[in-house]
């Protein structure tokens, strides 16, 4: 791939740039020269913390003046050109076919909920005019949110909840893997600790997806002790929670890793689906730090990966099937799943089949789809070929 990026048009007229430049300036101005003259409705930038947040701001701005901007850190990016690290993805929604509204939501303290469900209500509010369309079928939701908040959870259930029929998808920003600090771009801001949720009404046809690549196994592991707070399980099945799950995928403690923990997913079982509660780092004292919010009593099952390839096709062309065709897909991938793919020697394989859907968008520290916060998934809106709705 160029380290000068790749750019891409889309249904509707939407544009996406990528540049892999070192400098932040001169990865700005690359990505200014691919989107080219025009106007646009709204921005979503998606860099690597190789770049500075304050720096990628400001000269965001000044590269594109007056025009609204979001943005969150990440754990990789997807760009026309692939996967890669250290770069900055831009996604541009132009005037007409698009109307953006974006809000950032402090998370800090007990009246999170409140605000995040007074925003909700507020942006679909601005959105819902006197058009004849159901909301449902001419707005989606996006949500950015610190990764590293412990709050996913609370703010997906809230603004899900105050938003009604809108379909809600998104991810949670990363660091690569360092897990130490995110990033969150909005309005000239950047902040560490909130949300971005974005509502964007479109002409242009559209579906929400999400698609995951796991079965379960006969093995069960009950949290026996865990800081809930903090994501934290010091025991499973009443044993060191690090040591219990390596015995259980045959695996020393010494040996776990991201690539171990991508391999083996933990799940649970929610209305007669399993969704992952992935693992994010083992700690000094052998307890596990987890993605998703855990809890004392909850009963973990043993993942094992199927064919990441195959279902992962077989999702997107059935979203492409729905829509008679795709243009543009605006993604969020879990990062245990490129680790996954890394170290099953896929990840050009993974690449292909994102560019052949027009895949953008970035690598995340967890999932939003629709009332919940998921990992190891891929979410996303596929936006139809042909652009606008006659």
């Amino acid at each position: 791939m160029s380290r000068h990026g790749a750019a891409l048009d889309c249904a509707g007229g939407i544009r996406t740039a990528h540049s892999a430049l070192p400098s932040t300036t001169d990865a700005v101005k690359a990505l200014q020269a691919q989107l080219g003259t025009g106007s646009f409705d709204h921005i979503i930038a998606f860099f690597s913390l190789a770049h500075d947040p304050h720096d990628v701001s400001a000269a965001l701005a000044s590269a594109f003046p007056n025009v609204p901007l979001s943005g969150c850190s990440t754990a990789g990016e997807i760009s026309a050109g692939g996967i890669s690290e250290g770069s900055i993805v831009l996604v541009a929604f132009p005037p007409g076919p698009f109307r953006v509204r974006s809000a950032l939501i402090d998370t800090e303290g007990a009246l999170a909920v409140q605000r995040a469900t007074e925003i909700a209500r507020d942006l679909r509010k601005q959105l819902a005019g006197d058009r004849t369309a159901p909301l449902k079928e001419r707005v989606f939701a996006l949500l950015l949110m610190d990764g590293l908040s412990n709050s996913e959870e609370m703010l997906v259930a809230a603004v899900n909840w105050a938003i009604d029929d809108i379909q809600l998808v998104g991810g949670s920003a990363g660091d690569g893997l360092r897990f130490e600090r995110t990033a969150l771009l909005h309005a000239g801001r950047v902040v560490s600790r909130g949300a971005i949720l974005l509502m964007v009404e479109t002409s242009v046809p559209f579906r929400v997806f999400k698609t995951q690549n796991f079965e379960p196994t006969p093995i069960k592991l009950v949290v026996t002790a865990a800081d809930s707070e903090n994501r934290i399980v010091h025991e499973l099945n009443a044993e060191p929670a690090a040591r219990e799950y390596a015995a259980a995928i045959g695996l020393m403690p010494d040996d776990l890793g991201p690539f171990s923990f991508a391999s083996y997913p933990l799940v649970v079982k929610v209305g007669g689906d399993y969704y992952c509660r992935s693992i994010r780092n083992m700690n000094p004292d052998g307890s596990l730090s987890f993605f998703c919010a855990i809890d004392e009593g909850l009963v973990f099952t043993v993942a094992r990966p199927e064919d990441m390839l195959n279902s992962t096709v077989r999702v997107l062309d059935q979203v492409a099937s729905e829509l008679g065709g795709v243009d543009c897909i605006l993604a969020f991938d879990c990062i245990l799943r490129r680790l996954d793919a890394e170290n099953r020697q896929i990840k050009r394989n993974l690449e292909d089949i994102y560019r052949k859907h027009h895949v953008v968008g970035f690598h995340t520290y967890g999932e939003q789809y629709r009332s919940m916060h998921l990992n190891q998934t891929l979410t996303g809106i596929a936006f139809a070929s042909g652009g606008a709705q006659p």
